[in-house]
């Protein structure tokens, strides 16, 4: 079996005048983070790997969920492809992860962690929120041969509040 947990970044600001790719969180993403990752470390086994999108505000968030579970160096990663707004890339992300790995989290943004979410998943989520935990399991030997699983859990920081 192999679980897929997704994490769509926390809440980013506006007001600095950087590019799209290095837009920090914000208070409330990072308090969100931050109460969303505490209630998932409580609740599922921690991911054998992390990998994030390498943008600042999907790091970010990452980097809450590493320490939460406290993942190692070694097993926290970033990937430039994550940053995607399609779905394709993370679907050849998730395709290509290393069948030793049964438990992987990764880290991104919309609108393609909602589609993914709703492709491979078998509840249909009208939208990933900001900061929003997805988890889904398929019952396959190979990453490769991932298709419709089953969602097994969503956290969402309304959920919390």
């Amino acid at each position: 079996m192999k679980t897929l947990y997704m994490v769509r970044h926390a809440k980013s600001s506006w007001k600095h005048d950087v590019i799209d790719h290095k837009r920090p969180l914000k208070g409330r993403g990072k308090r969100d983070a931050v109460l969303v990752s505490n209630a998932v470390k409580n609740g599922v086994s921690p991911p054998q790997k992390i990998v994030s999108s390498d943008a600042t505000r999907a790091l970010s968030t990452a980097t809450y969920f590493k320490e939460a579970f406290g993942t190692p160096d070694a097993n926290f990663n970033t990937n430039h492809s994550l940053y995607d707004f399609s779905g394709q890339n993370v679907m050849n992300i998730v395709k290509s992860l290393d069948n030793s790995l049964n438990c992987v989290m990764i880290v991104g943004h919309n609108h393609a962690f909602t589609s993914v979410a709703n492709m491979l998943g078998n509840k249909y989520i009208d939208n990933v929120p900001t900061c929003g935990f997805v988890m889904i399991q398929f019952e396959v030997d190979n990453w490769s041969e991932v298709t419709t699983g089953k969602t097994v859990q969503t956290i969402f920081p309304r959920d919390l509040k």
